[in-house]
């Protein structure tokens, strides 16, 4: 009898064809689910009689409560390296083996740029304006060039997209809470003496924070005070690094010029959510990592994972 094996939050309908599921078809009978399961109740409830698990990234949480209520799950593989979302010590009590997959940078990088430009340069406001025949220019560009774009870390995305800062000719600068002096100098960009210089004298701030204890929040309301009337916001690491309601206002009352924002507290987004009305914000739903080469890295190597797991040797291993 083959194990079953649930793929969560396949939007696209893709896992199964992206990738080689063939190396395990005949011991594994895969089901990819495209609605997203809101509640624990409801994912207790649809993988009650899976063995495999396959979700994307840190959307779902594994806790305690819901590993307790999956007698039947054995292996979880979650896109990516690191996972603050599942529970490892209580997947560990349950006999749930968790693995993880490798995942590329450069989507990320560059779609932070693709909102940095779309904010800077109006396009979503203009390519509405002319597919409606509204008027013809309507808004007038900021400059990349000469301006300067600060970032909120400097690890595997932050330095990638400093380094594209600096090909737009950008004076770049970075701050995190233990980001040094040579690691800026390895990078090629200045470091800012505190968080709040960076906010006060930048054009353009991105976030690129692991969050933990010490980012969480890290841009309360009066660090968005900081910024100038005509800065942007960009963030497409974590919701949680920004006080989402301090956002909100500062958006609603023109207090920046604007945002770009591809994470959000609840994914995926109720129909309702403010953020979805509100003014001066570039917003897309956590396309960040989606891209073909990193969903064919995500599947290809949930494949491989499973294989090695039904051989008896577990590899890429989290918690």
């Amino acid at each position: 009898m083959r194990l079953r094996c649930a793929v969560l939050d396949d939007f696209q309908d893709i896992a199964t064809t992206i990738a080689d599921w063939s190396p395990v078809q005949d011991r594994v009978e895969v089901t990819a689910f495209t609605e997203h399961f809101a509640t624990e109740d409801e994912l207790a409830s649809a993988l009650a009689d899976f063995d495999i698990v396959v979700t994307l990234r840190e959307r779902v949480p594994f806790r305690a409560s819901l590993l307790d209520r999956l007698p039947r799950l054995k292996l979880i593989v979650a896109s990516g390296m690191r996972n603050s979302v599942i529970d490892h010590a209580s997947a560990e009590r349950n006999g749930v083996t968790v693995c993880g997959t490798q995942s590329s940078p450069t989507p990320p990088v560059e779609l932070t740029w693709a909102l940095l430009l779309g904010l800077a340069r109006g396009i979503v406001t203009e390519n509405n304006a002319l597919r409606a025949g509204g008027p013809w220019q309507s808004t007038v560009g900021a400059d990349l060039h000469g301006r300067r774009l600060g970032l909120l870390g400097l690890g595997r995305i932050g330095s990638r997209v400093a380094r594209v800062g600096l090909a737009f000719g950008m004076e770049v600068t970075a701050w995190s809470p233990h980001l040094t002096e040579e690691r800026t100098d390895e990078v090629g960009v200045e470091l800012a003496p505190s968080k709040e210089e960076l906010l006060r004298t930048s054009d353009f701030v991105s976030l690129h924070l692991a969050l933990g204890d010490t980012t969480r929040g890290i841009l309360g309301a009066a660090d968005l005070a900081l910024l100038r009337p005509t800065a942007y916001l960009i963030n497409t690491s974590r919701a949680a690094l920004v006080d989402q309601e301090a956002l909100l206002a500062a958006l609603r009352e023109g207090r920046i010029a604007g945002a770009g924002v591809d994470v959000f507290d609840t994914e995926p987004l109720p129909a309702d959510h403010p953020m979805r009305t509100a003014p001066r914000l570039l917003a897309t739903p956590h396309l960040g990592y989606v891209s073909q080469a990193n969903y064919r890295t995500y599947y290809g190597q949930a494949v491989e994972d499973i294989e090695a797991y039904l051989a008896g040797a577990p590899m890429r291993r989290l918690g």
